[in-house]
């Protein structure tokens, strides 16, 4: 803390702020860039984004400094759990100048081509990094394919909802063409899910670059240390403990839940025997209950192997296309929470008080939004000598 020059963070902490700021900036659209493709049928608005500015802009190299991140964890964060380090010591803002030049911009078209083709697989690119970066790391071990030596992530019962692989190794294929054996896939995700977050109308935060990818796959810690969407609030607030978020960060990276399909298998109980009762959830409002079972009726097949095509409910279930987390906070102020879990996140004082915050000053949930995100995109990433790079983010290579 010693070594810290407060002038040099405070350069940077502004660099920083006015980065965010433009993203606030409800004017930009970012499909303006080099045409004038407006998709109105995208699920997702474009705005608060700065994927318009220059790709020479995103690339200064002081847009956020090493040394400030460090900062800002050892000031903000003292209860980390043992095993997990938020320092960036090995990490560099745009790390790949040399090596890959090109690879950011790479990442950044090729979800701006999936935000127009497949706009809802926007929000499960955001979702597989979280799950990734929530178990072990980002380390990328969510991505590994089952074999003889590894038991994979994607076969534990929180991941067999998660979709976007094909993204992630679509986007791997440019880069090992453009730069072969340079760009790790823990990378790779963590910079598409700051995009698809942009995209979908959240802020755009830069990230230090330069993880490496793991060996190994942890089916049996996902499983069981994935936060539950049947959780207590206590059980919540404990599962991000041990990786080092308080409650407010908590509550802040649950605001993701704004955008998406929630599928049917994660809140059925609530709609029809809730806690063995035969009976709904009584938290529920009444007509928030009937708009939930016209969407899963009691019938829905709820096998894990279908899971993927089972009907949900879109999370802008109001249709009202407004700022990225604001339907997510307002819900839960009526009591129209989808998920349970989400739902207790009013009967804490703490997090009752971050979700009144949010709902009513955008701005305020952008900005620690993007700091979260920062820090969850740095949970025990190995740098070198540690890790390797896959050439395809399936494989160990």
């Amino acid at each position: 803390m010693d070594q810290i020059h407060i002038p040099i963070f405070s350069y940077h902490f502004h660099l920083f702020v006015l980065c965010l700021l433009l993203s606030f900036d409800n004017h930009l659209h970012i499909f303006n860039n080099n045409n004038n493709n407006t998709n109105t049928s995208s699920q997702f608005h474009s705005s608060s984004s700065l994927l318009t500015l220059q790709d020479s802009f995103l690339n200064h190299p002081f847009l956020f400094s090493h040394k400030s991140h460090r900062f800002y964890h050892h000031r903000h964060h003292h209860h980390h759990h043992r095993s997990f380090s938020f320092q960036t010591n090995s990490l560099q803002y745009d790390f790949y100048r040399d090596s890959c030049p090109h690879a950011e911009r790479i990442v950044r078209a090729a979800i701006r081509q999936l935000h127009r083709s497949r706009p809802s697989l926007i929000p499960a690119i955001i979702r597989l990094a979280f799950h990734d970066c929530f178990i072990q790391g980002c380390d990328a071990s969510v991505l590994l394919d089952a074999d003889d030596y590894i038991d994979s992530e994607k076969e534990s019962p929180p991941n067999q909802s998660l979709k976007g692989f094909d993204v992630i190794e679509t986007i791997k294929s440019e880069l090992e063409e453009a730069c072969p054996g340079v760009v790790s896939c823990a990378d790779i995700l963590v910079l598409a899910a700051r995009d698809c977050v942009a995209l979908a109308g959240g802020p755009f935060y830069p990230l230090n670059t330069g993880r490496r990818d793991g060996s190994n796959s942890f089916a049996d810690i996902a499983t069981f240390e994935l936060p539950s969407p049947y959780g207590d609030l206590s059980d919540t607030i404990a599962s991000f403990k041990t990786r080092g978020f308080n409650e407010r960060e908590m509550v802040t990276l649950l605001g993701s839940h704004s955008i998406g399909v929630i599928h049917c298998k994660f809140f059925q109980d609530r709609l029809y025997n809730f806690a063995g009762t035969n009976e709904p959830d009584p938290s529920l409002d009444t007509e928030f209950l009937k708009l939930l079972r016209s969407r899963c009726n009691h019938t829905n097949a709820l096998s894990s192997s279908a899971l993927v095509e089972e009907p949900g409910v879109d999370m802008d279930f109001e249709q009202t296309r407004s700022d990225f987390g604001m339907v997510y906070y307002h819900s839960l102020l009526h009591g129209r929470g989808v998920l349970y879990a989400d739902q207790q996140l009013m009967k804490g004082k703490a997090t009752k008080k971050w979700i009144k915050a949010y709902a009513y000053d955008p701005t305020l949930f952008h900005r620690h939004f993007a700091l979260a995100m920062m820090k969850l995109s740095d949970l025990r990433v190995l740098t070198l000598p540690m890790g390797q790079i896959r050439r395809k983010c399936s494989k160990i290579a």
